[in-house]
C-alpha cells in the first residue's frame, strides 16, 4: 500500500541535517506501517519502541533525556547494537511517554544527524511539545489517488497521473471514485476491499468493509473516554455522531454551517461546545471549513470569525457507515444524499494536500464550496456538483461581483478544459486543482 507521505520521508532523510519528525494523524490511518515498513526500507536498521504496547519502556527515559543515554538504555533493553548514523529510530504512540516527547528537543539539539521519528494519535492532546525543535507530519486516511494506487490498475493509475478526461478513462475514474465513497481510506478497509476483489462476493465483500468501519468507530468511541472524563466523553461522542447527521440534511445542495442547538442537551451556543469540537479537531477526527461573508483576500484566516464554520468527517467510508448508507446506494447516484457525500470527499481531499482548515464563501442565499488560495496569492472559487448538471448560480454570482481570474467546478461527470479560465473538472481530480490552475 503506497502512500504520497512517503516522499517528504525520503526528502527530510537526504537532508544533511535534520530535526526529528513527528507524525501526527488519526489513530489507525497507518503511521506505524509508513515509518516502519515503507519508509524502514531505506535504512539499514530499524528501531521501533511502541509505547501504547509496552508502557514500561518509559524507564528508558527516566534517569536522563541526553540521546546518548538514552540510546544506551535502548541498547540494554533489545539486546541490539545501535548503527548510530544508520539506524531510523521510532518512538510510535510517543503521546503515551511525555519524557519521550520531551527528548525530541534534545536529539534536534544534539544528534542533527540522526533519523528520529515519532507517532502518535493525540498529538493535539499534548500538555507541553517541543515547539521548533521537530518537523511536523501529518498522516490522513488514504486519499482517492492512494486508493488508486492500491487498486494496482496500472494503465489506470497512468491515465489519472496525466490528467486524463476521455470518456473509457472517467467511466474507469468515476466508478472507482463510487467505490472509495463506500470503502474510504482507512487502510484495514482498504486492503480489505483489494485483497477480495477476486475471491469474495460483492455482498460479503461490502459486509467485511462494514464490520471493519463498525469497529473502528467503536475503537474512537473507546478512546475519548480514555483521554477525557465520563462527562466530556459523552459530549465528544455527540458532536462526532453528529456531524454525519448534520451532512445528511443538506440533501443536494451545498453544506449548511454546523448547528450548535439540539446536539447536547440545554447546550445551544459555540462556547458550550467548543471543548468536544476542538477535541475531535485536535485527534484529526474532524476538519472545519470556514466560510467568508465578504470578498475574499489574502490572508483568509483574518476573514473568518472562530464561531462559524462547516464540519466534516475525516474519513468518508466511516460517514457513509454511520449513516446507514449501503453500497448499491453509492453506487446509484440517484439517490439524494450525494451532494453532502462529493463535499466531504473534495474537503477530505484539499485537507489532505493543503491543510485544515479549508475556507469558504457565502453571499445572501449564494454559496460557494471552498475557496483555493493559489501560491501567487490570488483565490479561485470551486463550485461541487455531485451530478452532471453545471448550472452554477452561486458561481454566476461570485463572478459577477469579484471577477476572479478563474473559476472550478468540480463536476459528477467528464468534465472540461477548454476554457482554462473556467475550469470543470470531475471530481476525482479535486486534489489537482493546483495543477489544472497552472496548466
Amino acid at each position: 500500500m503506497e502512500r504520497l507521505l512517503l516522499e517528504k520521508l525520503i526528502a527530510w532523510k537526504n537532508k544533511i541535517q535534520r530535526k526529528p519528525i513527528l507524525l501526527d494523524g488519526a489513530r489507525q490511518t497507518g503511521k506505524s506501517f509508513l515509518l516502519e515498513e515503507l519508509f524502514g526500507v531505506h535504512f539499514e536498521q530499524v528501531i521501533r519502541l511502541d509505547f501504547l504496547e509496552q508502557p514500561a519502556l518509559s524507564k528508558l527515559f527516566e534517569d536522563s533525556l541526553d540521546p546518548q543515554d538514552i540510546l544506551d538504555n535502548i541498547e540494554l533493553e533489545l539486546n541490539v547494537s545501535i548503527k548510530r548514523d544508520k539506524a531510523l529510530i521510532i518512538f510510535d504512540e510517543i503521546g503515551e511517554c511525555q519524557a519521550a516527547i520531551n527528548s525530541l528537543k534534545f536529539f534536534s539539539e544534539k544528534c542533527a544527524g540522526m533519523y528520529v521519528c515519532a507517532s502518535g494519535s493525540n498529538i493535539g492532546l499534548l500538555g507541553s511539545f517541543p515547539v521548533g525543535k521537530v518537523e511536523l507530519l501529518e498522516l490522513y486516511p488514504l486519499t482517492f489517488e492512494e486508493f488508486l494506487l492500491a487498486s494496482k490498475q496500472a494503465p489506470l493509475i497512468k491515465a489519472f497521473e496525466q490528467s486524463k478526461m476521455t470518456t473509457v478513462a472517467h467511466d474507469k475514474l468515476f466508478s472507482l471514485l463510487l467505490d472509495y465513497y463506500y470503502v474510504g481510506g482507512m487502510p484495514e478497509a482498504v486492503k480489505a476491499w483489494f485483497e477480495t476483489e477476486n475471491t469474495t462476493g460483492i455482498l460479503e465483500r461490502t459486509q467485511i468493509v462494514n464490520q471493519i468501519h463498525t469497529a473502528l468507530i467503536a475503537g474512537y468511541e473507546r478512546d475519548f473516554g480514555k483521554y477525557s472524563d465520563k462527562v466530556s466523553a459523552q459530549h465528544i461522542q455527540a458532536i462526532f455522531h453528529n456531524i454525519g447527521i448534520q451532512l445528511s440534511q443538506n440533501i443536494d445542495d451545498s453544506v449548511k454551517r454546523f448547528k450548535f442547538k439540539d446536539v447536547i442537551q440545554k447546550k445551544t451556543r459555540y462556547q458550550q461546545l467548543a471543548g468536544p469540537i476542538n477535541w475531535l479537531d485536535k485527534c484529526k477526527l474532524l476538519s472545519k471549513c470556514q466560510p467568508i461573508d465578504c470578498q475574499p483576500s489574502s490572508p483568509l484566516p483574518a476573514l473568518a470569525k472562530e464561531n462559524i464554520f462547516k464540519l466534516f468527517l475525516f474519513d468518508i467510508g466511516l460517514l457513509g457507515n454511520m449513516l446507514g448508507l449501503s453500497y448499491k446506494e453509492h453506487r446509484d447516484q440517484g439517490f439524494n444524499y450525494k451532494g453532502y457525500i462529493a463535499e466531504n470527499f473534495v474537503q477530505n481531499e484539499l485537507v489532505a494536500k493543503y491543510g485544515n482548515p479549508t475556507y469558504s464563501w457565502e453571499y445572501a442565499r449564494s454559496e460557494i464550496e471552498f475557496l483555493y488560495k493559489h501560491d501567487s496569492g490570488s483565490i479561485f472559487p470551486i463550485e461541487v456538483k455531485s451530478g452532471k448538471r453545471t448550472r452554477a448560480k452561486s458561481l454566476d454570482v461570485y463572478v459577477q461581483r469579484y471577477q476572479p481570474e478563474k473559476t472550478i467546478k468540480l463536476i459528477g461527470s467528464q468534465g472540461s478544459i477548454e476554457n482554462p479560465d473556467a475550469l470543470v473538472l470531475p471530481l476525482y481530480y479535486a486534489s489537482k486543482v493546483e495543477q489544472f490552475v497552472d496548466c
